[in-house]
């Protein structure tokens, strides 16, 4: 650390001359987001914000603008908000997607504390929601962070995930009079210790479950068939990730389906839908499945919403009888390995672990 707090030792400053905090290095997690509570204008604040980002939805805004504000945001906000409700943390009058973000921050806090001392600040933000990009990025800055690694928690990347991720942090550090250097982690879906940890994600709810089940859904978040089709990745890297983990585990080839669910407009959509899908699987005499979620780094409305309702309902309904729902990675000690060391490796040239620094 002798490079990065040389330059702000107050000795040699004159009288007036404003405090300069000594130089860190910010850790900055990012996740999607979350609305401030599941009341109307709470949810119609989160779904403006979200359902206007060009990157998420691309129509021209001649067109999509008069349908969002006159149409949607009059109906979903009360929809949405009942889903939320049924899933919100009461205790802490949060989303879990908060809590478990939250909880994961602290613990590669204290993972990353422990290698690198008061070298660094690990924090997070929301793309969408509080706390937001600019204001933790400006809270960085003020506290000493001349360098910043910023980390979108997808394990995928996706034009409407990690690219608008990376879009806040980038729009914010713009408003920086003294801009910190700055470094954006990749998608780490073939992360060797990522795919470690799904797989024993998935062997720990096989082992609890009280018969194996006929088959493995890989749920992972939709996206417009048309953006696979403009080279956006991520579907790619979604069957890469089912393959990775599918060899992991020693399975045979068709023991995991890849599917996606969260449709959402008239145009077609990356298949087969998670919902159908599992439908389908039923009629055809499968009566016990289980679901993962890997493209989700935490709980959420998506999983324990749509996945551990609507989705566990379609199967059910169609003539399923066992739904397993095997949760996030979240701030599971594996996951918490992998991110941990997947930030250590970004940090390479920047910072060097207490033990080899020495």
């Amino acid at each position: 650390m002798d490079e990065l707090t040389s330059t702000t030792r107050t000795s040699s400053m004159p009288a007036g001359h404003p405090r300069v905090p000594p130089a860190r290095v910010g850790i900055l997690v990012a996740n999607l987001g979350t609305p401030d509570g599941y009341d109307y204008w709470s949810m119609r604040r989160y779904l403006n914000e979200f359902l206007s980002d060009r990157r998420v939805i691309d129509y021209p805004r001649w067109k999509w603008q008069p349908i969002l504000q006159t149409v949607i945001l009059a109906k979903r906000p009360f929809s949405s908000g009942a889903n939320y409700k049924s899933i919100w943390n009461e205790s802490l009058n949060e989303s879990p997607l908060l809590t478990i973000t939250r909880r994961q921050t602290d613990r590669l806090r204290e993972t990353l504390a422990a290698r690198y001392g008061d070298a660094v600040i690990v924090d997070f933000c929301m793309r969408y929601g509080n706390p937001s990009v600019e204001s933790v990025v400006s809270r960085m800055v003020e506290e000493g962070c001349t360098r910043i690694l910023y980390f979108p928690l997808y394990p995928q990347y996706a034009g409407a995930t990690v690219a608008t991720a990376n879009d806040q942090f980038f729009r914010a550090l713009m408003k920086q009079f003294r801009q910190p250097t700055a470094r954006v982690v990749d998608a780490y879906f073939e992360h060797p210790l990522y795919v470690e940890a799904l797989a024993q994600s998935v062997e720990r709810a096989y082992a609890q479950a009280d018969s194996r089940p006929e088959k493995l859904v890989a749920s992972y978040h939709g996206m417009p068939k048309r953006y696979l089709m403009q080279g956006d990745p991520y579907h790619c890297q979604c069957q890469k990730t089912t393959r990775l983990l599918r060899e992991r585990l020693g399975w045979a080839a068709d023991s995991i389906d890849t599917t996606f669910q969260s449709v959402f407009g008239p145009e077609e959509w990356l298949k087969p839908y998670t919902v159908e899908h599992v439908a389908e699987l039923a009629k055809r005499g499968i009566r016990h499945i289980a679901v993962a979620s890997p493209a989700f780094s935490a709980d959420c409305i998506e999983t324990l919403e749509e996945i551990n309702g609507e989705i566990r309902e379609a199967f059910l309904h169609a003539g399923g009888t066992q739904f397993t729902y095997i949760p996030c990675l979240n701030d599971d000690d594996a996951h918490i390995r992998a991110l941990s060391t997947i930030i250590t490796e970004n940090l390479s040239g920047w910072l060097a672990p207490a033990a080899e620094a020495t």
